[in-house]
């Protein structure tokens, strides 16, 4: 069917699945599909996810806070979302979204749940008062760009990725029109680095965490096929040299290498030495 030929319905119903690589786990209802209970391991943060850029956030702050000494211990569990382990009865109980990453702090006399990536980062930045600045504004700094980064996934996943790498079709009004918008995104980032050395000023923050859990594999070109080329994100020079310092940063390198099945990679975390075994 051409796309010109598709009229929606008056009301809208759910009577097939829709194409695409996660076709039979996409519906329109919330809720557990089957029951399963997650694991618990000893570490104080028991954290469920994937190393897609969302779940690499979280374990990427994780090694940051390890590397410079705060007792941020952390099993990291993986979600296999093809499985459709996130609508498991256990992860819908601390996420009821039904994505991750989900994280169980345990640190204190009672369990309770975070979910959301950017709700994550905040949670650990200010627990553990690192990786967000003191002042006023450069913490307003912070918190803008950290709500920036989450606003602008869903164009750049969702809206670009889909559209480009996993629609079962390739059209070109949702490519052209996510791409426009993909590329603004990143001229709005590299145009404030043009303007300073991190998003929030002159100290690596969640901020900058969460926007590189994105940006790294566009820019590296790891993120959906031939993307990097198609959007010429080589042209977006301050945000290349920031990729670039963040890249060298052994503990970013560790948290990529998280809930990963790839090889050199580690499907769990539940000490330094899994991840020391394939660095």
């Amino acid at each position: 069917m051409a796309e010109a030929d598709y009229t929606p319905p008056k009301v809208w119903t759910w009577d097939k699945e829709n194409g695409g690589q996660f076709a039979k786990t996409n519906r329109p209802i919330a809720g557990p599909m089957h029951e399963r209970e997650l694991p618990r391991g000893k570490h104080p943060f028991q954290l469920h996810s994937l190393g897609t850029p969302n779940g690499q956030k979280v374990t990427m702050l994780f090694e940051e806070l390890l590397a410079a000494g705060y007792d941020a211990e952390y099993d990291a569990w993986m979600i296999s979302i093809t499985d459709a382990d996130q609508f498991s009865s256990g992860f819908v109980a601390i996420n009821p979204n039904s994505k991750i990453p989900a994280l169980l702090d345990c640190s204190g006399p009672e369990p309770f749940r975070v979910f959301e990536s950017g709700a994550i980062l905040l949670h650990l930045a200010e627990k553990f008062g690192a990786f967000i600045p003191t002042d006023p504004a450069a913490r307003a700094e912070c918190y803008s760009w950290l709500m920036w980064q989450m606003s602008t996934a869903p164009v750049i996943g969702g809206g670009f990725g889909h559209f480009y790498h996993y629609a079962p079709q390739r059209f070109e009004y949702p490519i052209n029109r996510y791409a426009m918008e993909t590329k603004r995104i990143f001229d709005v980032a590299d145009r404030r680095l043009a303007e300073a050395r991190y998003f929030a000023g002159d100290m690596l923050t969640i901020a900058d965490i969460a926007v590189y859990g994105w940006f790294g594999p566009m820019m590296r070109g790891e993120a959906y096929a031939d993307a990097a080329t198609f959007l010429d994100l080589a042209s977006y020079t301050h945000v290349a040299r920031w990729v670039a310092e963040l890249d060298a940063r052994p503990a970013l390198q560790r948290g990529r290498k998280v809930n990963r099945s790839d090889e050199g990679c580690v499907a769990e975390r539940h000490s330094a030495a899994d991840i020391d075994a394939v660095m």
